[in-house]
């Protein structure tokens, strides 16, 4: 195993803990086993569900706002460390909605192949996940983000797979006890978010 972590380092300054801090980061705020029964939902209501073109979609959408989502803060002049603080709020919001079972956000559903939208987004690469890469990108090394939200959207491939097999044999209190903990990983990392960078600003 050692010798596989110092092979990749070689690489790209790949960095093995970066890869997994950010991947828990990025699977729960995109939160696959809490949006089971939305996608359950979703198929009893005769929306078709494409679990390739759903993983697909949210890696091209994420890679291409990791890349270009610094280029668009230069653009409109905002720092990094202005952008994780207000991204910071965003994720303690999502968070509450976590741990509280309330509803902040809000999207329309559509009918019909919910692959692409609303699934792909915003479900999965919408703001909350947006927000955390920017978030994330002044401490994190580009290509470990990237390996990060390949991985990511590779769980959630096999999630969505097995989307009945999970809620049959976990059940839904399993599920639901699931997303309570990802909503306490998600506060803290709010926190540390906004308080880090309140502290870099000032």
């Amino acid at each position: 195993m050692d010798a596989i972590i110092e092979y990749f380092q070689s690489w790209g300054h790949f960095d093995f803990w970066q890869v997994i801090s950010a991947f828990i980061f990025l699977i729960a705020i995109v939160d696959p086993f809490g949006n089971i029964p939305v996608t359950i939902s979703m198929e009893e209501k005769g929306t078709k569900i494409n679990c390739e073109r759903v993983c697909l979609a949210s890696f091209i959408i994420l890679i291409v706002f990791l890349l270009l989502g610094e280029f668009v803060l230069k653009l409109f002049n905002v720092q990094i460390e202005y952008f994780a603080v207000a991204g910071g709020f965003v994720i303690f919001l999502m968070a509450l909605e976590m741990i509280l079972d309330i509803v902040i956000f809000k999207s329309d559903g559509v009918t019909g192949d919910g692959s692409i939208v609303p699934l792909a987004f915003p479900m999965y690469a919408g703001p909350g996940a947006f927000t955390a890469l920017l978030s994330i990108t002044a401490e994190y090394n580009t290509t470990n983000l990237i390996i990060a939200v390949l991985v990511c959207t590779t769980v959630l491939w096999g999630v969505l797979k097995g989307t009945h097999w999970l809620t049959k044999y976990l059940g839904q209190t399993s599920l639901y006890m699931i997303r309570k903990f990802f909503g306490i990983i998600v506060l803290a990392i709010a926190c540390k978010l906004m308080f880090g960078n309140l502290a870099a600003i000032f």
